[in-house]
């Protein structure tokens, strides 16, 4: 089985160390991710293709820093027009355009692993806005919306693993980078050795 781990920085990768995988860095938000999730595919032909890296966690979810989750939907959150009244999401305006927007785009595979808990993600391009909607969403993150999108569009299988560092709150600054960063680099390695099994 070929598989394919894409994070979007190094730091993300420090500890996650595999000879039995191919390590892929999309660069951090939603525009190099799209390209380099194609590319990656396009490229190696993978049979599984998993993104790995760490988000935070809005203050509703009963998720924890250093928890590490498999996303099974990721909303495009900040993707919409400021109004009068406020922000609307695209999706959820009516106008005089014809078009799709896919939020939240939904992972299939992720109830296939039994071995971790699922969870709901904003992917944003401007992090810790205010203004995005966060009812039943467990965490954020700045790439995950078009990994789903270009793996849905292409048909390959795809997961999503993330690593709770940080509160999504403009005014918590502790992030626990070396807890979530080793904690990703197991949760991947318990995902790559079941998908061996």
């Amino acid at each position: 089985m070929k598989i394919v781990v894409l994070f979007p920085t190094i730091t993300e990768a420090k500890y996650f160390k595999r000879d039995d995988v191919e390590v892929i860095f999309s660069g951090v938000g939603l525009i190099p991710t799209a390209f380099s999730t194609y590319k990656a595919i396009s490229d190696t032909a993978p049979d599984v293709i998993i993104m790995g890296g760490i988000a935070g966690v809005y203050k509703t979810s009963s998720l924890k820093i250093g928890d590490t989750v498999l996303v099974s939907d990721e909303h495009q959150a900040d993707l919409g027009l400021f109004f009068a009244d406020g922000f609307q999401h695209l999706g959820r305006r009516a106008n005089d355009m014809s078009f799709d927007v896919l939020s939240p785009v939904h992972c299939r595979y992720a109830t296939e692993v039994p071995i971790f808990r699922t969870a709901v993600s904003n992917s944003m391009n401007c992090g810790m806005a205010e203004f995005v909607d966060t009812d039943g969403v467990d965490i954020e993150n700045m790439e995950g919306a078009s990994f789903f999108y270009v793996c849905s569009k292409l048909g390959v299988k795809f997961f999503e693993v993330r690593t709770i560092s940080n509160v999504v709150d403009v005014n918590h600054d502790d992030w626990d980078y070396e807890t979530s960063i080793k904690n990703l680099a197991d949760g991947l390695n318990k995902l790559v050795d079941y998908l061996k099994l």
